[in-house]
């Protein structure tokens, strides 16, 4: 048996669930939220008594070298008395507002710009306000938000059953030191991924959106947290269908606008900030998921599905800060096919008895299959029950 406060927690994710739309529209819930609550889950940011702006107009997310100055201030989840699926913003200054809905246990809609339908209505709702602009002109500023959530009839599409899974071009980050847009500070050989979007980004400490990233062989594959924005763009969430995706709108799903630009000239060869893009990457990759994950030499061609665009029961990898091997069977003699990082969020598509292991969360013999030939052990996976969340392989 796992410790009984896998349980416990469990309990706080279900009171906020997924809800369906009624025919009629529910009254507006209207809430301002504090500015001025900066705290360890912002990033560059400050409040000068009047307004939040940008703690230094020279800094940006690390894989985006120095294309542009941002910050942001992740607001606490909000518990609304009635589900909403938008969120409407008043802002007072220069700023973004981007706001996400629950879905239950550790699972989030991605991020969408105030306003719009989310695919999804909740009781839970969190909102950020993201600052950004050229580097070393002066930081914009926003003195208040006042936020209105509303049920509409509108619909988006519900996520697929299946993840979306794209061929694309990965480099290697490295920029040891140096911050990324969700606000930590790189390692060396460390484990995350970066994307052009801040739609998939998830919290620091935190995998709310992960990626496995494949060698085109399916060698070797990594389960990877998204912490940082680039290499090229920041609004190219490419994994999304036209009708969602923010900018580039005319391009084939799952293709980056880097690649297109790189390839086929397309927006002059530039990325958004009028860069001359050099290679086609739509995909960055911390020093250990690129050596040690992956096993490779130099930039390549990969494979990687958005885990978050599909469905099914998840749970979050915990480790003392160490990836956890991944095994193509469920016991430690078998082989090693890749690594899993610390937080990050894997479907489990299915479960089965093997070796007994001890693990972040105790002793179990349960091992949890969470891509093809790719299993490891339950007891280092928070699923919120000690009981097998997923059907047996």
């Amino acid at each position: 048996m796992l410790p009984l406060i896998r349980r416990g927690m469990v309990a706080l994710g279900v009171l906020a669930s997924l809800v369906g739309l009624p025919a009629t529209a529910h009254a507006q819930t209207a809430w301002t939220p504090d500015l001025s609550a900066i705290d360890g889950d912002d990033v560059n940011v400050r409040h000068d008594g009047r307004a939040l702006r940008l703690r230094d107009t020279r800094t940006g997310p690390a894989a985006l070298d120095g294309a542009v100055a941002s910050g942001q201030l992740l607001l606490p989840p909000k518990e609304l008395p009635e589900p909403v699926n938008r969120v409407r913003a008043e802002v007072s200054g220069a700023g973004a507002v981007e706001v996400r809905a629950h879905l239950g246990g550790t699972s989030w809609t991605e991020w969408y710009p105030a306003g719009q339908v989310l695919p999804a209505a909740s009781t839970r709702i969190q909102v950020r306000v993201v600052l950004s602009a050229a580097p070393g002109a002066p930081s914009p500023a926003v003195s208040s938000v006042r936020l209105t959530g509303d049920l509409t009839a509108e619909r988006r599409a519900p996520a697929a059953a299946a993840a979306q899974t794209y061929r694309v071009y990965a480099t290697r980050e490295g920029l040891v030191g140096g911050t990324t847009a969700n606000g930590h500070v790189i390692t060396t050989r460390d484990h995350f991924v970066a994307l052009p979007s801040r739609r998939g980004l998830s919290s620091n400490n935190a995998g709310e959106y992960s990626v496995r990233v494949c060698t085109t062989s399916g060698s070797r594959c990594e389960y990877a947290p998204v912490w940082d924005v680039g290499p090229w763009n920041t609004r190219d969430d490419y994994w999304n269908p036209s009708s969602v995706r923010q900018m580039w709108k005319d391009l084939p799903q799952g293709k980056p606008e880097a690649q297109a630009a790189y390839q086929d000239g397309y927006n002059g060869g530039k990325d958004e900030f009028g860069r001359t893009v050099a290679n086609p990457a739509g995909i960055d990759l911390a020093d250990g998921t690129f050596w040690d994950g992956l096993r490779l030499t130099d930039n390549a061609w990969v494979n990687v599905t958005y885990l978050w665009t599909g469905t099914g029961p998840k749970g979050i990898v915990r480790t003392n800060g160490t990836p956890l091997n991944v095994r193509s069977s469920a016991g430690t003699s078998s082989s090693v096919v890749g690594l899993a990082a610390n937080y990050a969020n894997v479907v489990i598509e299915c479960q089965v008895r093997g070796e007994t292991v001890t693990g972040t969360y105790g002793t179990s013999n349960l091992w949890d299959r969470i891509g093809p030939g790719h299993f490891v052990a339950d007891a280092y996976v928070y699923t919120g029950s000690d009981d097998p969340v997923a059907p047996s392989c």
